[in-house]
């Protein structure tokens, strides 16, 4: 009894994912590459610029404290034979405190920027996102997938669309 129970129940569940399957199977999708479509933005190009500009400036100030150190380190090795042991030890903790100063200004330089560049970034996916919804539901589209991850792209590409309703 209690097998045949769980036989109707199996039986159950299948006519229910057959069902779905086949409703899915109806679905209309369609595909859009939203890194193509976020590089063409606008946006992407003046963050992307503005970026730019930030790094030169952080790896001019990097450079900058890089060649002082270097130069330091050399005065510091042409004196070192003239130099009390003590005195050579002081320098030399110096010169390490300095390198290891500078370690941490590259480390916050490469997180400003990192975090500048998340925190514009993410206006411009939204804007983007909305697009792909809009233009989706316009043309009735239940689905749609990123083109990347596809290996088959039979359905629909959204990306003229999509730059059309943002104006690119």
């Amino acid at each position: 009894m209690r097998i045949m129970k769980q036989v109707k129940t199996f039986i159950f569940i299948a006519f229910l994912a057959l069902g779905t399957l086949t409703a899915n199977a109806q679905s209309k999708v369609a595909h859009i590459s939203t890194d193509q479509l976020i590089s063409l933005m606008p946006e992407t190009k003046k963050l992307d610029a503005e970026l730019k500009k930030m790094t030169a400036t952080y790896e001019n100030e990097l450079k900058s404290e890089q060649s002082k150190l270097e130069a330091k380190l050399k005065k510091y090795e042409a004196e070192a034979p003239s130099q009390s042991e003590a005195e050579n030890n002081k320098r030399r903790q110096e010169v390490q405190a300095q390198q290891q100063k500078l370690m941490q200004a590259m480390q916050a330089a490469r997180e400003d920027l990192a975090k500048k560049r998340n925190d514009k970034l993410k206006p411009i996916l939204e804007k983007a996102q909305k697009a792909i919804q809009q233009v989706a539901q316009e043309q009735g589209f239940d689905y749609v997938l990123e083109a990347s991850t596809l290996v088959v792209a039979k359905g629909k590409n959204l990306l003229d669309d999509v730059k059309r309703k943002l104006g690119i």
